[in-house]
């Protein structure tokens, strides 16, 4: 079996919470301890080759959460895109965002549409920022759009395949993901990239977010390289075709 690093890496960040309370902290404390996790894993990523990185910032379902604790995120957010920008820019980072960029405040809209039109030229590598990012709500979206086409005359429903209503999609522009890292010690997508993910490997860390380091990255990929990928062959097919 061919050994190969993963051109796409796509992470849940979670257990800022559980991080902050085990140290008596309120959970706000760890989402900014997170924030330099955040540093490590483009940094790590960047290192190491990986083409493309989607980081989960901050769901649709997460605007359930306080007030108080929405506040901070959007806050880190913002800080983040002024503090990084110089950083991207030198590494050839080029960003992107994928979610609804309309649902978050209007500070940290404008520094994070600030920071993809500064690295709009990085060739490096895609950090991709999942922000007011569902993967349900992505597909309907994509739904409709087609739907609207199709009620103008300008498509044929017979003719909707696969690869256009990927068109359609907030990660048009992204490869799927060829691993998937979830921190914290839960279990699920918590509806993250679900139609993309149809094939990823998935790797799953008791490491709570904020120790996110090159170490736990490491033993990521290495578990992803172990797998064989088949995407629906038989091991004997696969074994062949790499022959």
């Amino acid at each position: 079996m061919t050994l190969k690093v993963p051109s796409h890496i796509a992470i849940i960040l979670d257990g800022n919470g559980r991080w902050a309370a085990a140290r008596g902290l309120p959970r706000t404390r760890g989402h900014e301890h997170g924030a330099e996790a955040v540093r490590a894993a483009i940094r790590g990523c960047h290192e190491r080759g990986i083409a493309c990185l989607t980081l989960y910032a901050f769901s649709v379902a997460n605007w359930s959460r306080p007030q108080e604790e929405i506040d901070v995120l959007m806050r880190l957010c913002m800080e983040f895109a002024e503090r990084e920008r110089e950083e991207l820019v030198a590494r050839g980072v080029r960003v992107e965002v994928i979610g609804d960029l309309e649902d978050v405040p209007t500070p940290t809209r404008h520094a994070i549409e600030e920071l993809v039109k500064a690295t709009e030229n990085g060739t490096s590598m895609t950090l991709a920022l999942a922000l007011s990012y569902g993967g349900r709500r992505d597909v309907v979206n994509a739904m409709r759009a087609l739907a609207v086409r199709a009620r103008a005359g300008l498509v044929i429903p017979e003719d909707i395949d696969e690869k256009s209503l990927r068109r359609y999609l907030s990660t048009s522009n992204l490869p799927d993901p060829d691993l998937v890292i979830r921190t914290g010690g839960e279990k699920r997508l918590s509806d993250f990239l679900l139609y993309e993910c149809a094939y990823a490997e998935l790797f799953f860390t008791e490491t709570l977010w904020p120790d996110f380091d090159g170490t736990t990255l490491d033993e990521a990929i290495a578990a992803f390289t172990r797998r064989e990928r088949r995407f629906g062959r038989t091991s004997a097919q696969v074994q062949t075709a790499s022959a």
